[in-house]
């Protein structure tokens, strides 16, 4: 390897206290001896399954033990009396479709069994987000079963008929209509043609009435779209093409997850982060708060909210004295070498460079337009002639609104697809404006803080129940098409309009109409409509060729006076403290916090779940006295934390590795209800926010905090399944090395010393080897550590495909998570950082403010030499003649031998009936008939006192298998994908057969920079991973 690295998971690996070492050398924490488990009454009262435990009491032997393993619940089924011509039981359906909640978009399939929808993947012929997807949605098929469901329309707090709501409301809308009154319908960014169509028709055909269509994006780009209006002449958010961008900069823009468009920018991201390309994109991020995006560049400087509007400017003159611009005033930064070294790499890139912030001022979007057109990236990199129309809201046209609530003016407010009550600065106070509103309509799929004050409550349809469309990007389009009947008696808010609009048509139709009308005309492939449109709903999409689009692509001009915007920027003052506000990859604007699945996702930067918090920087919170170690018997510190005079009690503290030294940060979207007993989860920042210039501002300086006597327990994956006292974890190196070509300088192979000399480690065995690497199939797997970025999306298609179960967050803190597939966040640093001989807390200083990071999956490795697979007594764990390593769940008697003797720690065992036990109805979704219903009927639900762990989604691989010999033909490469593999929006988990000599994984597995996790102690893996590459020189190139 080029570099010599030191590798921690947390800050209390780092400092190694004494706590931790002696945790450490537990191979398990056992933190509920059976003694202690038995003498609970209470907890044995509620447990249908006791016996095991009672059995292990006894003292009786395996034998005795093993007649626990017949203990797996019995469920009571409906079979088909009549079967339906369009299911198939037992033969999985799928749909294309389309998903957008105001805040990611995709282009989706639905996988359905026996009619229900239970998992989603990216659609892989998508030319838009060409098959990405996040965590947020493909769990977001567990909210179609969420219990909290609104089951029918209300009217005043009572449940009402669909035909008394439309006539109530229809003769509330005509009473207002009819004398010139003022309807406002506040819906998030309509992406739909069809539906902006319908609110233009229902205004034109009032015009006697004050009628106004304002969209709200909860995460607001109100700044970026002026700034383009006064830039460009239009307001409109640009599209990006990362994959021809070798230099990008990015100012606090997390634009791998919370940035518009993020999942297509994800996938074009990666394609540049490919070393064998010949070139590989070089990253500089500026920001705060570490953030997924920052953790995977290759130069990230912490600096302070303060100071992005000063770093814009400084790198605007860097560029502008290379390019021949006149200069805006702005002084000197400590951060000018950094600058200097990015704008240097720019504009050796110029049109071939991006430089993004995700700030909502309008007057730093503008200077960052000032650098784009210096760069000459416009039509290049960035396009403004095919814009995104993902984000439309304008911050103005919101306060502009509640101005009028407050002065009586609105007589009707109707709502979709926004909760401005709960999302929206407490100084706006949209609560008490909605008060002075006589007639208030909400449509919403489950009970939020805006539906529970309105007098009409529209019991909306989930979007796997809708129909829709969306034109996410100009020239693409997409169709919303249900995948299941509606479970309740729910309706669309375009349905509903299209009823108070006296128009008799459906929805559909309405659609159908409109693609009719206005995009079939448009192209030539199909002669008639149906054709056209049975295409479309099959592919999920249609995408209009540029010459056959009405508008025509052309370069604006910039023209924007940067002087007095520069003037004020330079004016902003740092304060003592700053706080930046931030989403989670996890539960983003908080759309979907009610999710379980979700809040049990560790977040990828700090491995916290269920929870959100104060983020500070370690030293930091040492210098204040607050824990800097989290785990079942370490809670964390607690504050008052005053932000922008909001107070909030008891915030616990958590030290985050990265985050700038004098700076905070809080996540947005928690502060809601979930589970059947309303518990709310996290604290609720979004009120703490204000408007700056009109703008809501995401950092402030006006932030305080008082240290209480109280804790707070937090739930960390950060160093559970630690693999301890290993060196050949993570592997890489620089671009540099890489190019020269010297596999042995960054990707040695481990060598043993033995009798006969030093020897290659997969050439010493003392095991009979296994029969796969020659006949029939061989399942392996490539993970490229350059592409994964440690989204997580991995992680919840896993729980999906095999229902792994949701155990909350007192389980997850006893490091009892279930995941199949974790993601291990490494924090690097250089031995001369971490120097062994100056363990003092000023020579960590530098580790802990601005570490590097690796993020790896990391599930069963499925060895060829497995070492659980020699000390399970029954053989519940065995081998396959394909490489995989197997689990027989009713031969399991839970001995946990397997778990002790993994090297990789990848073994999940089943403390609790999760799906039967009283103590997990509340959060876990099988629990309930309605829940159950996203079970994979093709995975088994584990029982109490089994192990389980990653299978290689096997029913996947069955079931390709079969349909290849069905067919006649051997398995094709990539045609067979586990559930992991299919999530990953960068593609950096390859699946497929080792003895195919022309499978791709095979190319990954053989290729320079492929290696086995842990290899010097000869369990061969059957998973690989690429040794990761930055690109850190000095230089250019």
């Amino acid at each position: 390897m080029s570099t010599k690295n030191k590798y921690w998971k947390g800050v209390e690996e780092l400092s190694n206290s004494d706590t931790f070492q002696e945790t450490s050398k537990k191979e398990f924490a056992e933190y509920l001896p059976a003694e202690d488990f038995l003498a609970d009454e209470n907890l044995l009262a509620d447990s249908k399954t006791s016996r095991r435990d009672f059995l292990k009491y006894l003292g009786f032997g395996v034998t005795a033990a093993s007649l626990a393993a017949c203990e797996t619940p019995v469920n009571k089924v409906i079979p088909y009396l009549v079967k339906t011509d369009k299911i198939n039981p037992g033969v999985a359906s799928y749909f294309a479709t389309s998903y957008f909640d105001g805040n990611d978009y995709a282009d989706i399939v639905v996988k359905t069994r026996e009619g229900r929808p239970i998992s989603i993947e990216g659609n892989k012929k998508s030319p838009f987000t060409k098959g990405s997807i996040n965590a947020r949605v493909n769990s977001s098929v567990l909210s179609l079963y969420d219990e909290k469901r609104y089951r029918a329309p209300q009217i005043d707090g009572e449940q009402v008929t669909w035909d008394n709501f439309n006539a109530d409301v229809k003769s509330a809308l005509k009473s207002t209509l009819s004398k010139g009154g003022t309807v406002r319908i506040l819906t998030n960014t309509k992406t739909s043609p069809t539906a902006l169509k319908m609110l233009n028709d229902f205004a034109a055909s009032n015009e006697q009435a004050d009628i106004k269509h304002v969209a709200y994006d909860t995460i607001s780009y109100s700044g970026m779209l002026e700034a383009n209006k006064l830039s460009f002449g239009v307001e409109t958010l640009p599209s990006y093409q990362f994959n021809k961008a070798k230099s990008i900069v990015s100012i606090g823009a997390d634009f791998l997850s919370s940035f518009p468009s993020s999942l297509e920018i994800t996938a074009q991201y990666v394609l540049g982060r490919k070393p064998e390309n010949g070139w590989m994109s070089k990253h500089f991020q500026f920001e705060s708060a570490m953030s997924l995006t920052g953790s995977n560049a290759d130069v990230r400087v912490p600096i302070k909210p303060s100071e992005f509007g000063k770093v814009a400017v400084a790198l605007y003159n860097q560029i502008a004295s290379k390019t021949g611009g006149s200069k805006l005033s702005g002084s000197t930064t400590e951060y000018d070498a950094q600058i200097k070294a990015a704008a240097d790499h720019l504009v050796a890139h110029k049109g071939a460079s991006i430089v993004v912030s995700g700030s909502n001022d309008k007057d730093l979007q503008l200077v960052i337009n000032g650098i784009n057109n210096l760069l000459g990236n416009y039509e290049k990199t960035i396009s403004l002639s095919q814009p995104n129309n993902l984000k439309k809201g304008l911050d103005g046209g919101m306060t502009q609104l509640i101005a009028e609530m407050k002065q009586g003016k609105v007589d009707v407010l109707i709502m979709s697809g926004v909760n401005p009550v709960y999302s929206l600065p407490k100084e706006l106070n949209f609560s008490e404006a909605m008060d002075k509103v006589a007639n208030t309509i909400v449509f919403s799929t489950r009970p939020t803080a805006t539906s529970t004050k309105a007098k009409y409550i529209g019991a909306a349809s989930h979007y796997l129940e809708s129909w829709d469309d969306a034109n996410p990007k100009k020239g693409h389009y997409a169709i919303t098409q249900p995948t299941i009947r509606p479970l309740f008696s729910t309706m669309q808010f375009e349905e509903c309009m299209l009823n108070w609009m006296d128009n008799s048509s459906s929805y559909y139709d309405f659609i159908r109409k409109y693609w009719e009308e206005n995009l079939f005309t448009k192209q030539s492939a199909s002669v008639l409509f149906n054709d056209f449109w049975n295409s479309t709903l099959n592919k999920g999409y249609f995408t209009l060729k540029a010459e056959e689009s009405s508008e025509q692509s052309e370069t604006k001009s910039f023209n924007a006076d940067l002087a007095s915007v520069a003037s004020n920027l330079s004016k902003i003052n740092s304060g003592v403290w700053e706080l930046e506000f931030y989403q989670k990859v996890g539960i983003g604007d908080g759309s979907q916090a009610h999710n379980p699945w979700l809040q049990e996702l560790p977040d990828p930067i700090s491995k916290v779940t269920w929870d959100n918090y104060l983020a500070m920087n370690p030293n930091d919170a040492r210098e204040q006295g607050f824990a800097t170690e989290y785990g079942e018997q370490k809670n964390a510190d607690t504050v008052n934390l005053t932000i922008n005079g909001v107070v909030f009690e008891n915030v616990p503290v958590i030290a985050q590795p990265g985050q700038k030294r004098g700076t905070l940060s809080v996540a947005l979207g928690y502060g809601q209800t979930i589970g059947k007993q309303n518990e709310i989860i996290g604290f609720n920042f979004y009120p703490a926010m204000k408007l700056s210039n009109g703008q809501r501002a995401y950092a402030t300086s006006d932030v305080s905090f008082e240290a209480t006597d109280n804790d707070y327990q937090i739930a960390t994956t950060q160093t559970h399944q630690t693999v301890m006292g290993r060196t050949s974890i993570v592997r890489e190196t620089d671009l540099k090395t890489f190019k020269e070509g010297d596999k042995d300088k960054f990707n040695a192979p481990h060598i043993l010393a033995t009798h006969g000399g030093p020897k290659n480690v997969n050439d010493v065995d003392l095991w009979a080897s296994h029969p796969v690497a020659s006949a029939g199939h061989h399942w392996g797997m490539s993970i490229d550590l350059n592409t994964c970025i440690g989204c997580g999306s991995c992680v919840t298609a896993c729980n999906a495909e095999n229902n792994v179960p949701v155990v909350g967050k007192d389980e997850v803190r006893r490091s009892r998570e279930m995941h199949w597939i974790r993601i291990d966040r490494y924090f690097s640093s250089s031995e001369e950082e971490f120097s062994k001989s100056e363990r003092s807390y000023s020579k960590m200083e530098m580790p802990e403010d601005n570490p590097k990071v690796v993020h790896q999956p990391m599930m069963c490795q499925h060895c060829n030499h497995a070492p659980c697979e020699t000390v399970c007594p029954v053989a519940a764990t065995t081998h396959s003649n394909e490489g995989l390593n197997q689990m027989t769940y009713n031969r399991c008697i839970g001995t946990r031998y397997c778990a002790n003797n993994c090297p990789y720690k990848v073994r999940r065992f089943n403390w609790f009936s999760y799906q039967n036990l009283d103590k997990f109805a509340d959060l876990n979704p099988s629990q309930d008939d309605l829940g159950r219903m996203v079970l994979n009927p093709d995975v088994t639900v584990r029982a109490r006192g089994v192990m389980e762990k990653c299978s290689m989604c096997a029913q996947r691989i069955q079931a390709g298998k079969l349909d290849a010999k069905k067919d006649g033909r051997p398995v094709k490469d990539g045609e067979i994908q586990t559930a992991c593999a299919s999530a990953c929006p960068t593609n950096a988990i390859t699946f497929g057969d080792l003895n195919d000599e022309a499978s791709a994984v095979l190319a990954n597995t053989t290729s320079s920079r492929a290696y086995r996790v842990v290899e010097e102690i000869g369990t061969q893996n059957n998973v690989y991973y690429q040794v990761k590459v930055r690109n850190t020189e000095n230089n250019i190139a």
